[in-house]
């Protein structure tokens, strides 16, 4: 009886043990974030969407796909419930998108904003706000595939006609053309070392000259120099040169010019005195009378005493 009751305990104990470790698994297994539903409406294809899929916002996870259901009020719309953790920056601008996990092929929601309307998107279980879905990017290229295809034959085309007879034997004869400006260039081309090597020569040779003539002692300031010497020596030349006329020439002609013309009146009294008596010029001018207290002065005879 005590190994009966010792094995009953023993095994109560170990079930015991198991189911505790079963839902201590559980428990930190189970997710515990406060989470708040969305629906993505989707007029688009969801494949590789399913169930428990991540969502994600701007790279993310902040959720998972809940459930995946066709609208029964609009034929042809799908409604994607997920759960999104409560804090996450859902407004009126954020629209979702699918994205997929490399080359697995496995979808997951991957929401973004534009900016748009920052105003928070209310949302509860009663009334659950809804954010659109707009197409992903390999659903983006499938809608541009034709389009890639129209172009994709156009360039194909033109390969074409770049490759039909005519148009490669004008390549060719181009080929050639520039082949033999080649060779007619190639004397030049290896002369160019050379004319290189000159022109760096007669480029140290300016420079040194430059350097020469920017030097204080260079011919071109010695030169400067004396041409500035010489200007100075012409000013003061110039300087005495003015100075004479001023003080020597210059009174000379004033004296001149006073002598010209008192020459010029004395010459206009002798040609009035010739004027007014023509014989002054054989006999002289007349001894003029003697004046009053000059001697032989004579006084005129009176009207009264010449009466009778």
């Amino acid at each position: 009886m005590e190994n009966k009751s010792h094995a009953f305990w023993a095994g109560l104990f170990t079930i015991s043990l198991g189911l505790a470790v079963v839902l201590i698994l559980f428990w930190f297994n189970r997710d515990h974030s406060e989470r708040v539903p969305y629906d993505l409406i989707a007029t688009t294809n969801v494949t590789g969407l399913a169930n428990d899929a991540s969502v994600r916002y701007r790279g993310l996870g902040v959720g998972r796909v809940e459930s995946i259901k066709f609208d029964p009020t609009n034929a042809g719309q799908i409604i994607i419930r997920v759960m999104v953790n409560r804090g996450t920056p859902v407004t009126h601008s954020t629209y979702g998108s699918l994205s997929f996990q490399g080359v697995t092929g496995i979808a997951f929601v991957q929401l973004d904003d534009t900016g748009d309307d920052k105003r928070p998107l209310a949302t509860s279980p009663k009334n659950v706000a809804r954010l659109p879905l707009n197409p992903g990017l390999l659903e983006q290229l499938q809608k541009r595939g034709e389009v890639l295809l129209r172009e994709m034959e156009l360039v194909a085309q033109h390969v074409d006609k770049l490759t039909d007879e005519q148009t490669r034997d004008q390549l060719l004869a181009m080929a050639k053309s520039i082949q033999v400006t080649a060779d007619a260039a190639r004397p030049a081309l290896e002369q160019l070392p050379h004319t290189i090597d000159k022109l760096d020569r007669t480029l140290d040779s300016t420079t040194q000259l430059m350097i020469a003539m920017g030097k204080d002692n260079g011919p071109l300031v010695r030169n400067l120099n004396k041409v500035g010497q010489a200007a100075d020596d012409i000013n003061r030349a110039v300087q005495t040169v003015s100075d004479r006329v001023a003080d020597d020439t210059l009174p000379r002609l004033n004296a001149l010019s006073d002598d010209v013309r008192a020459a010029t009146r004395s010459f206009n009294r002798a040609t009035d005195s010739l004027g007014s008596n023509p014989r002054s010029f054989l006999f002289g001018n007349p001894t003029p009378e003697p004046g009053p207290g000059e001697t032989g002065f004579k006084w005129p005879n009176s009207r009264s005493s010449a009466q009778p």
